[in-house]
């Protein structure tokens, strides 16, 4: 609270962890201060909140579960291929010592691909034996993830169909991958209001609905 009011900022980025973001953007929010968050966690209640906070004290928030640019254009790529294959899977792959499993970048994939084929994919045949170790189905996609030390963030969505597959993979191999995303989105910020989850309309790419 000290620290905004000697600095009055114009936005404040946040990448910590859930429980100290949300009581920091609350104050942040209340004097006015712009928002990129990019915290692990948060949950859908906490975005709901942000919401709230960026319309009441009118302000810019925007929420990224990854910077990466070629990050977001994998999301986009996967969402043009939505539409046009039935069956599609994400594995995602990050440090050991990641929070949250899936990762974010996976869940926003998995609910923007359901949103555009307003249907599940086609699942295969499965046992009782072996549901278990299928990975989580989110909105109709199955997602695994991997947590091992030596990765950094990457992500593939496979796509099937009678003789084929498509493969769409982004690999972050150093942090500096986030960098330009970030700087773009405090860029951004200061020009918008409200809440903008993503950064595909910060980069000109089609919104998903």
């Amino acid at each position: 609270n000290s620290i905004l009011n000697d600095v009055r900022p114009d936005v404040l980025v946040d990448f910590t962890i859930a429980t100290v973001t949300m009581p920091s953007i609350r104050i942040a929010a209340r004097k006015g201060v712009n928002l990129v968050i990019g915290t692990t966690g948060l949950s859908d209640v906490d975005l709901g909140e942000i919401e709230q906070l960026a319309r009441v004290n009118n302000i810019g928030a925007v929420f990224a579960p990854n910077f990466a640019l070629g990050a977001v254009l994998m999301m986009h790529l996967a969402n043009i291929a939505t539409a046009h294959l039935d069956n599609a899977e994400i594995t995602e792959l990050h440090y050991d010592q990641k929070a949250d499993a899936p990762s974010g970048t996976a869940l926003m994939t998995a609910r923007r691909m359901a949103t555009i084929r307003s249907r599940p994919f086609l699942q295969p045949s499965q046992t009782a034996e072996v549901v278990t170790s299928r990975g989580q189905v989110v909105d109709g996609t199955t997602i695994h993830s991997v947590r091992l030390p030596g990765l950094m963030a990457h992500q593939e969505v496979v796509f099937g169909a009678s003789g084929q597959t498509l493969t769409i993979r982004h690999d972050s191999t150093s942090r500096e991958s986030f960098m330009p995303g970030v700087i773009l989105a405090i860029k951004e910020v200061v020009r918008r209001k409200g809440l903008t989850l993503g950064l595909a309309a910060l980069m000109g790419l089609e919104e998903t609905p």
